[in-house]
């Protein structure tokens, strides 16, 4: 018997899960650190667990009670499909379990499982849509560094090679870069010493730097102006008739909204709910279908 429904959005640089009754009715919510896949399966388990916990403590529940619980998760890393199939055969109990990517979810969450598209936007990138069909059309999300176009890592990583320009003499440094070099560091030994540690996560917390500055540093305003292209070439691609709603989700969403070209901008709506409230729909989904085929 299910008696609770768990919406897991894990990412690179956090976890958010939202908790439910049978009848999609929230009843408690808790964050943690980041559960994306390529940091690995037992850490990713782990993270979730240890989020699930806490939303299950709030409710005066000391223990997960994994035996009546159906789990919806939309992770990032889920493209890789040995990584996928390892986190599924580990499920440390859950009765019931759906995953699918954090894209897939995010877009869930936006339009309220209806038709529509979404560009995600946080330490990584993607774009999903559902069409009229029920066709799920898939764009980017190719990770980071080789992907993740407008993302946060994919701006710190230039916002990274700008100041090597202003540390080696080619370049002149404004305020922009000299706020990057102290955060990491402030020499060129130590921005070597913070290069060899960097992750797609320490990167992408350079893209503050990048959003602060737009405005007033040209170096800066080119990033954001060139992730404005990106996420309006990966919109495009989702959407080619331009009829489907467009919310642009995730950490880096609203900022880069001022970025994009008009005819991008004027596609955009809200969204309607997170990437945790789109895999709590993904999940109630799912026991649905099992039940029907139960009945056939």
């Amino acid at each position: 018997m299910t008696d609770y429904l768990i919406g897991v959005d894990g990412g690179g640089t956090g976890t958010r899960v939202r908790l439910a009754r049978p009848d999609g009715t929230e009843i408690a919510q808790a964050s943690g650190g980041p559960s994306a896949l390529s940091r690995g399966i037992d850490n990713a388990w782990t993270t979730i667990n240890g989020v699930v916990a806490e939303a299950f403590a709030s409710l005066g529940i000391d223990t997960i009670p994994m035996q009546s619980c159906a789990i919806g998760l939309g992770l990032a890393g889920v493209h890789n499909k040995e990584w996928a199939a390892q986190f599924v055969a580990t499920n440390p109990g859950y009765a019931a379990l759906a995953l699918d990517t954090d894209g897939f979810t995010t877009l869930m969450g936006a339009h309220g499982g209806k038709p529509g598209a979404i560009v995600a936007i946080g330490t990584g990138s993607v774009g999903e849509a559902m069409l009229a069909d029920g066709t799920k059309v898939e764009v980017g999300g190719w990770g980071f560094p080789a992907g993740d176009e407008a993302s946060g890592a994919w701006m710190g990583l230039r916002a990274l090679n700008h100041i090597e320009q202003v540390l080696d003499g080619r370049v002149e440094g404004r305020a922009f870069a000299r706020e990057v070099i102290a955060f990491c560091g402030g020499s060129r030994d130590a921005v070597q010493v913070w290069l060899g540690r960097a992750n797609q996560t320490a990167y992408a917390g350079l893209a503050r730097f990048v959003v602060a500055h737009g405005d007033t540093d040209p170096v800066a305003r080119a990033i954001l102006e060139h992730a404005g292209r990106e996420v309006a070439s990966i919109a495009d691609a989702l959407d080619r008739s331009h009829t489907l709603p467009l919310a642009l989700c995730g950490g880096l969403g609203e900022a880069l909204r001022a970025w994009l070209p008009a005819d991008t901008l004027a596609r955009c709506v809200s969204a309607q709910g997170d990437s945790a409230a789109g895999a709590l729909r993904m999940i109630a989904r799912r026991l649905e279908q099992m039940r029907e085929g139960a009945a056939q």
